[in-house]
């Protein structure tokens, strides 16, 4: 049996995430100075002093939870993990995909955060606020939301957007057309449907002009071969070369985020834990509800650092 490393998404973000690392820590307060200085701002003064509004700003979420991942990592590995000889995979929620690459090599920490920054900002500026909606339709398969979702469009633009657990769905697009798949989902036995509280319509069509940002954006980036295979959002599968992996970074942009897959890949293969790391346990949650055999271990403190690193001698 093996492991996997698991990095979380947007929604996990929170006021003060990272900051017992930093105390703790040397290699994890250079991190969060790296960060800054790649972005020309002191985003860990908003981290750890901002309003949780100023916080969830995608352009800020993006590269900070990545910040607080590769944190834990570089503490990690100061003392003595060895990703390569101890980890089987990485994977990462949306922007998490990018904080596991930057753990396995294949993106600088400067570089992730540039690169999540034109992110998070192409997303937010691709769709006029208040033109696009995401919702989440609880109680539904994934085919029965993607029919659902088919249904609503009406010549708009709906699609699954993040198939991320058995019975939980998330719908992306025009306003009008998700908010037609709520009422369409109630009725084909939805256990709840609801508006989620986001600020642009991730991982659906709407996003074509921050997917062509970011195809231009990687063309100014080193990508390097990952130390272990990345399991990627839009194949569900592993994937270990560069100019594949800068594609599939792309579609993802537009793609539907196919987790519950590739937490089921993972398990096929042999994983029998997945360590998520950074801030929040949204991932370790899923994987108890999508891999019976598979367990899930938050790593966000210095004692969960500790605790892996014993498990890992």
């Amino acid at each position: 049996m093996s492991i996997a490393f698991t990095f979380p998404g947007q929604g996990s973000q929170a006021v003060g995430m990272g900051k017992d690392l930093a105390d703790a820590f040397a290699e994890a307060r250079a991190v969060f100075d790296e960060v800054d200085e790649a972005l020309g701002q002191k985003l860990s003064d908003i981290m750890w002093a901002g309003t949780p509004e100023e916080l969830t700003l995608t352009a800020n979420a993006q590269p900070a939870l990545m910040a607080v991942s590769l944190a834990a990592m570089r503490a990690a590995e100061a003392r003595g993990l060895d990703l390569a000889s101890g980890v089987a995979y990485v994977a990462g929620h949306s922007l998490g995909e990018y904080s596991a690459l930057a753990a396995a090599g294949t993106l600088s920490i400067g570089d992730a955060a540039r690169l999540l920054r034109i992110r998070g900002t192409a997303m937010q500026q691709a769709v006029p606020v208040g033109e696009g909606a995401m919702a989440a339709l609880l109680g539904l398969d994934y085919a029965e939301a993607a029919a659902v979702a088919e249904e609503a469009a009406q010549g708009e633009v709906c699609q699954a957007a993040n198939d991320n657990a058995p019975g939980q769905v998330v719908v992306s697009g025009h306003k009008g057309a998700v908010e037609r798949a709520i009422e369409i989902a109630k009725g084909r036995g939805a256990r709840r449907a609801v508006l989620l509280p986001v600020s642009a319509p991730f991982h659906c069509a709407l996003m074509q002009p921050a997917a062509e940002a970011m195809a231009a954006a990687f063309e100014t980036v080193t990508f390097n071969a990952p130390a272990v295979p990345l399991v990627a959002n839009v194949l569900a599968g592993p994937t270990s070369d560069p100019d594949e992996i800068r594609r599939r970074l792309v579609e993802q942009v537009t793609g539907t985020v196919r987790w519950r897959e590739s937490i089921e890949w993972m398990a096929s293969a042999g994983v029998d834990t997945a360590y998520e790391i950074g801030t929040g346990k949204v991932l370790t949650g899923m994987v108890k509800r999508i891999a019976k055999d598979m367990t899930g271990v938050a790593v966000n403190s210095p004692d969960d650092i500790a605790a892996l690193l014993e498990r890992l001698a």
